[in-house]
This record gives structure tokens, sequence and C-alpha cells, in this order.
């Protein structure tokens, strides 16, 4: 069980966390009329330090602070990849981001869907990329409850049966609420709680941790021995799978509605620019939370059975003193809070403006559209919660990796399309649905495994996003030359990749 201190002290994080989500209107409040705009992008207004704190708290989510250091206690050195996965995002999300950004601003576009109905003039390629988003995301949701489970289990703060639900449920209604309310405003107000909490806490523990396993040095050598040395080393057969898997996280998580969501509310591309320079102080955390993993196994942290997860939440339970416990179990539990939230209004809004308005209610008014965007949204909450008390943890993990692989393949619909706009509309649609097949069945075989077996072992993901762009290549080269229309181009952006010469100076630069 708990002691008494380390409840306080988790209650008082999560109290915080509920009186800054109170305040949440109060972050540049707004004139303006009821608009979708308004309420799932805070109207764009967004500066570096808001963005920045939004954005890392999006991307890094509850859940990934516990599975990183999980896969570390039990697979050492291969859990490290999220480390180079997440330094390739800054200067994929510097010149990617920024730009989408600014063409979703100019353009009044809200989501990923309505860039690509506007770069492409096609409602089918647009649809799907919409259902896709959600598609990924609702899972994504899920895990973030199952992260908040796992903390609060493992520290004693989750009551066994009806009374933890009820614990979980209380902790997702009054999120719920002030999103229903407030829009993005809340998890942004949160989010600044969150790298707080998360930076302190942290900080402290591994100093901690360090100062009673010996020093790093100790920490590794005791890990190695319980892992038979070489796991916290990669094998040559496992280098292929932790460089496709870095290299095709970066490029799917960028696809997120989640993650376009929080940049869209940026000020303007200046401010993303800068806030990709900035993330890799989240980068940095993510490195301490897997070394966390590698300090439990050298503690002797005996997590259960297919619970890995909870390895480093045992190991604060058991070194740290309670105050400090419940700062990081609330740090966590927060942590999820601000991803949660932000997932459920990237999927609402994705459903109100490619789904509902797009094919159900054209004529809906703004204030009508923000309305079904509050009830999807608070839908979406509801259906997490649901899933997770209903079904399987794996199952929740199973769709995610699924997810991962799922929002791959609308990378060259919205992140080609932003530079070239020669791929045919249908060819897109063709390759998006030879991924999904091929994605899909890849993992599926392997066990729900993203990683092939033999001797190839590469991220299915990548493999699928290679053949979705063939398919899309061949498919232009043969509708183009049978001279099938596309839809009109209303983005204003070049139709094909330009590159700029300098002024001829009459001198030789290299």
């Amino acid at each position: 069980m708990a002691d008494s201190a380390m409840t306080a002290t988790f209650l008082a994080v999560i109290g915080g966390a509920s009186l800054l989500a109170v305040t949440a209107r109060r972050l540049r409040p707004s004139d303006r009329l009821p608009s979708l705009e308004g309420w799932a992008l805070a109207d764009r207004s967004l500066g570096p330090v808001w963005t920045w704190l939004l954005l890392g708290g999006t991307i890094f989510t509850a859940y990934t602070f516990t599975a990183v250091p999980g896969l570390a206690y039990g697979n050492g050195a291969a859990a490290f990849f999220a480390v180079p996965y997440t330094v390739i995002v800054c200067p994929i999300a510097f010149v990617l981001l920024s730009r989408l950004g600014e063409v979703a601003r100019r353009h009044g576009y809200i989501t990923a869907a309505d860039f690509v109905r506007g770069r492409y003039g096609s409602p089918p390629l647009a649809l799907v990329v919409a259902l896709t988003g959600i598609l990924a995301t609702m899972p994504y949701l899920a895990l973030q409850l199952l992260g908040i489970r796992a903390v609060l289990t493992a520290g004693g703060v989750y009551p066994r049966g009806a009374t933890g639900d009820l614990v979980m449920v209380a902790l997702f209604a009054g999120l719920a609420v002030a999103t229903y309310r407030h829009g993005l405003r809340a998890p942004t107000v949160i989010s600044a709680l969150k790298a707080v909490a998360v930076f302190v806490s942290l900080t402290a523990v591994t100093w901690l941790v360090l100062a009673r396993l010996g020093g790093p040095g100790k920490v590794f050598d005791g890990a190695a021995e319980r892992l038979g040395g070489p796991a916290l080393l990669l094998s040559p057969e496992q280098q292929p799978a932790y460089a496709t898997l870095a290299l095709g996280s970066a490029l799917a998580l960028l696809m997120y509605p989640h993650v376009l969501t929080a940049g869209f509310a940026a000020d303007g591309p200046r401010t993303l620019r800068k806030v990709a320079v900035a993330l890799p102080a989240w980068t940095g955390l993510l490195a301490l939370f897997g070394f966390l993993g590698i300090a439990a196994l050298a503690a002797g942290v005996r997590a259960p059975a297919g619970g890995a997860e909870t390895a480093v939440p045992m190991l604060v339970d058991r070194l740290m003193p309670g105050p400090l416990a419940g700062l990081v179990f609330g740090a966590i539990t927060v942590g999820a809070l601000v991803p949660a939230a932000v997932m459920s209004i990237a999927a609402a809004t994705s459903f109100v403006r490619n789904v509902y308005v797009e094919y159900v209610h054209p004529t809906a008014t703004p204030k009508r559209q923000v309305r079904i965007a509050k009830a999807v949204s608070l839908t979406a909450k509801v259906g997490a919660v649901a899933f997770v008390f209903g079904l399987r943890d794996q199952d929740a993990v199973n769709l995610q990796l699924l997810g991962g692989v799922w929002i791959l393949q609308i990378f060259p619909a919205v992140a080609v399309g932003l530079f070239t706009g020669r791929l045919h509309p249908r060819a897109l649609l063709a390759g998006w649905g030879a991924g999904m097949l091929a994605g899909t069945f890849l993992v599926v075989r392997e066990g729900f495994s993203s990683i092939g077996a033999g001797p190839f072992q590469i991220y299915a993901g990548l493999v699928a996003l290679l053949l979705n762009l063939a398919v899309a290549l061949a498919g232009t080269t043969v509708l183009e030359r049978l001279g099938v229309p596309r839809g009109a181009d209303l983005t204003d952006l070049p139709s094909r990749l330009t590159v700029r010469r300098r002024p001829e100076t009459g001198a030789n630069h290299p």
C-alpha cells in the first residue's frame, strides 16, 4: 500500500492539474464567435514557449515513459531506438511541420485531410487520410490509460476491483470536462505542469538512483549480469531492426493527428522552427527514463510476467522517499492527461471536418461543428475507458503497433504532397491501400510484432511505405499516359520540386 506522504504528493500534483485546467480560458482568450479553429487549435495563437510545452507534452506520452524503460528492462539496448527516433523527428519537424503549418494557416486547414483535400481535389483520398488518423489514434488514446494504471498499480495507489476503476474514471472525468469546455487550451495549460513535474522528478530520481546504486558503472555492470551481458549491446542481427524502427517511427510520428493539431496551434512557422530546435530537451528525458529501466534491472526489481512497464514505478516505490515517489507518479499521470486530451480533440476534429461536414451536413454552422466536435471528443474518451476495462492490455498494445504502421501510409499524400503535386490522387489511393494491406499482413503474420523475422529484421511499416510509394509512382505514370484528369490544386504550392540556383557571380563555388 502507498504511504500517506506519497499519496498526498500524488493528489497534490493531480489537484494542481485540475486547477490549471479550470484557468484554461484565460490562455489568450478570444472574442471571436465559437469556431472549430478556436476550440481545436486555440485560435492558432500559441507562441514558442506554449507550443514547446504542448508539442513536447503531446509527443512524449505517459506510455512512452513507461514502455521505453520497460523494454530496456526486458530487452536491453534495443529499447534505446526511441532516442535516435525522437532526435530524427526534430529536423523533420523543422522542415515538414513548419511548412505544413504555414499552408494550414494560409488556407484555414485544421487537419491533414483538409490539406490533402485542397492539394489534390480528391474527397476519397482526404477521407482515407482522416479515417486512418482516427483509427490509429484511438488505441493510442487507450494506451494513455494503461500507462496511468500501470504506474498507480505499482505505487499501490490503484485499488483493486471497482474502486480502482472509479479512480480511473474520476481522473479522466476532470480532463473530459475541461477539454469539452475549453478545447486545446485545457491540455496546453496542463502541459506546463507536466513539464515542471517530469523534469524535476526525473532529475531527482536519476540522481538518487546513481547515489544509491554506486554510479553509472555499477548500474550497467549489475544490469549486464542479470541480462547476460551482450543484451546491453546491439547484436549485428538487431542493427537493421533498430535503424529502420527509428526511421520509420520518426516518419510516422508527424502524421498522427494529435501531433499535427499541437503544431497547427502555433502562431506561425517561425514558432514551429524554434520549437523543433528545442525539442531535444524532451528527448533527454526519454533517454533518462530508458536508463531507469536498466537501473531497475541492476536493483533487482522483479516485474510481474508480461508487466515490464511497471519496472520503473516499482523501482521508484522501492528506493525513493514517499514525497518524491508521489511526485513521480503524479508527473507520469499528468503526462498521460495532456496527450489523451489532444488525441481526443484531434480525432473529433478530423471526424467533424472530413466526415460530418463533407458527407453528412455540408451546411453545418461553425457553432454546430464545435458542438459535434465536443460530443465526439467526449465519446472518444468514454470509448477509451471502456476499451481499457473491457479488453486485455495486450489488445491495446497490438492495435497501437498496427496504428503506427497504418499512420505511416498517409506519408506520401501528406508529406510528399507538401513538395510536389505530381503524384496522381488515384495512384496515391492505390498506394495507400497496398501499404495498409501489406503492413497489416506483416504485423499479424509475426504475431503482432512490427519487426520481421528471418535474415531481414526490418520495420514492417517501412516495408509497407516503400510498397506504397512504388505503387503511387507506377500508378501516376500509367494514369498520366492514359490522360486521366486529376482534381484542382487549391494550395498555391508548386506542382513539382524545384531547385533554387545561386545567381552567377563569375566565381566557382564548391
